[in-house]
């Protein structure tokens, strides 16, 4: 087969990139081949922000979107047909800084120096995504926007209120972002590029060795899937990165869901909102929450806004990990998982996708390709908690989902609770669900089934909580979730968490 060139925007040209590995990053090539070495390595795995850049891609209406991604997880074959932007985009003809970068030096909020630049980053896919009819962001939209960015060595609060001040001054002296322009560059870079397969009709480009697959269709992907089973499938790589940065692994063949227009798709009936395997998990919670408020804690904990912009719910159900925060939801929602090999698709309901620990339901040759979530029903009683050491960008030590069918008379028709964190897979808790089911919804039936959580889970001990804790914090988020949707005076939110979010800042409750 013939690889390709990797075709990608950059710094006002189209630079073009051939013979390198597939599993070469955005980093290492930033730094390493253009000598741009404003972009930083910290972490190597997506956590700490110093490596933040900004994608421009083309969304559906073809209009250009900018999305702010880690770099260092990034594998570079995902930038043909993109555009890429780093701090030294921000760089004026006549030296002046870009509102970002003078807000923080005037805030004094640029810290050492090293994470600066990731930061700046941060708050410049911010500063462009602001319409200027919505206002000036709120607090909670900036902290969510720095939420990938971990070094604060000056504190939070010359960088936020930098966030602020960035809207104040006039416009960049340089030409403004011309997305227009932007946008038709990445329209000619969108190739046709034919695989040289056997099988005719395969829309695509392949990169790098070993290979770069990036089919164009969902037919195309399904048959290269067929024909190359062992070949890796990779979205957002926020998971997959890790393997090549961290543990420095040989991914063989690599198989990229990113260009399939067909698996980016969001739909909805009167019965089922529609995912596809490639919606990156930012959109899909977004669908998620106007359908269901009551995620909306869970959406901006789940990671970072640059791992949601990048890793896809597809990806976080596939990947099948005890610990993957989008499962106990989607467990207690009763999602199904559509699975299609070659030209057959069959749906499997989540609770039975997976056999054991990462390990699942998929044959050989078959992917998952789009998540079927139930439309909310009357008298739907749903709540999400996540439990971890730190508030933001944290892994859980237990999530919880807990959905109540409760009829007019009090009486529990139908439940579902699953947790993630207490086992070897994201798991619903049957015992439990069985003390719920046609009770009254009352005291005594929340005591049962929190007692009852001992015979669904007896989980591990390890650096994240020990076992006796994870069981204790279930039988309390059990309760918690009692107390907010008990019928006599269930309490606020502001009555059972720690945080309170008052006129869009976040203020610690004192212990009574």
């Amino acid at each position: 087969m013939t690889t390709q060139t990797i075709r990608f925007y950059h710094q006002g040209s189209v630079r073009e990139v051939a013979g390198v590995p597939a599993t070469r990053t955005v980093l290492q090539h930033l730094r390493e081949d253009l000598r741009c070495t404003g972009t930083k390595e910290g972490c190597a795995e997506g956590d700490c922000g110093a490596c933040t850049v900004v994608i421009g891609e083309l969304d559906a209406r073809g209009d250009l979107t900018l999305k702010a991604v880690n770099a260092c997880i990034q594998f570079l074959p995902t930038l043909d047909g993109r555009a890429l932007f780093t701090v030294e985009d921000l760089r004026a003809a006549n030296g002046a800084l870009h509102p970002v970068q003078q807000a923080l030096v005037d805030c004094h909020g640029s810290q050492c120096g090293f994470c600066t630049p990731g930061f700046v980053m941060s708050m410049w896919a911010l500063y462009e995504n602001q319409p200027v009819s919505a206002g000036l962001p709120t607090r909670d939209e900036i902290d969510a926007a720095l939420s990938g960015n971990l070094c604060r060595c000056t504190g939070y609060r010359p960088i936020i209120d930098a966030a602020q001040k960035m809207f104040d001054y006039a416009q960049h002296p340089r030409v403004a972002l011309d997305r227009e322009a932007i946008a038709t560059t990445l329209r000619t870079l969108q190739r046709e590029d034919t695989f040289e397969y056997s099988a005719p009709g395969i829309r695509g480009a392949a990169f790098g060795s070993p290979t770069f697959h990036a089919p164009l269709t969902l037919d195309a992907f399904a048959t290269l899937r067929a024909q190359h089973p062992d070949a890796r499938i990779v979205a957002g790589s926020t998971d997959v990165g890790l393997w090549v940065t961290k543990q420095f692994r040989d991914l063989g063949d690599l198989l990229y869901t990113g260009n399939v227009a067909e698996l980016k798709t969001i739909a909805r009936d009167a019965q089922t909102l529609t995912i596809g395997a490639a919606v990156t998990l930012e959109d899909a919670y977004a669908a998620l929450t106007a359908d269901y408020p009551e995620l909306a804690e869970l959406w901006t904990r789940f990671a970072s806004l640059p791992i949601r912009n990048a890793g896809t719910l597809g990806g976080n159900v596939a990947n099948g990990s005890p610990i993957g925060d989008s499962m106990p939801a989607l467990l207690a929602l009763g999602a199904d998982v559509e699975l299609r090999r070659d030209h057959t698709t069959r749906n499997v309901p989540l609770d039975a996708f997976y056999l054991g620990y990462q390990k699942t339901t998929l044959a050989e040759g078959e992917f998952v390709s789009a998540l079927r979530v139930p439309r909310p029903a009357d008298a739907l009683r749903f709540r999400t908690y996540k439990v971890a050491k730190r508030y933001d960008q944290d892994i859980s030590a237990v999530c919880a989902a807990f959905a109540l069918h409760v009829a007019e008379d009090g009486t529990i028709r139908a439940a579902r609770v699953a947790f993630g964190g207490m086992a070897a897979t994201p798991k619903r808790a049957a015992h439990t669900e069985a003390a719920l089911n046609g009770a009254a919804w009352n005291e005594p039936t929340a005591r049962r089934a929190m007692d009852a959580l001992a015979a669904d889970y007896q989980p591990l001990t390890d650096m994240r909580a020990s076992s006796a804790y994870r069981l204790r914090v279930a039988r309390n988020l059990l309760w918690r979730f009692y107390l907010e949707t008990r019928d006599d005076a269930p309490l606020a939110l502001c009555d059972v968490n720690a945080f309170a979010f008052e006129a869009n800042a976040i203020v610690v409750k004192e212990s009574p």
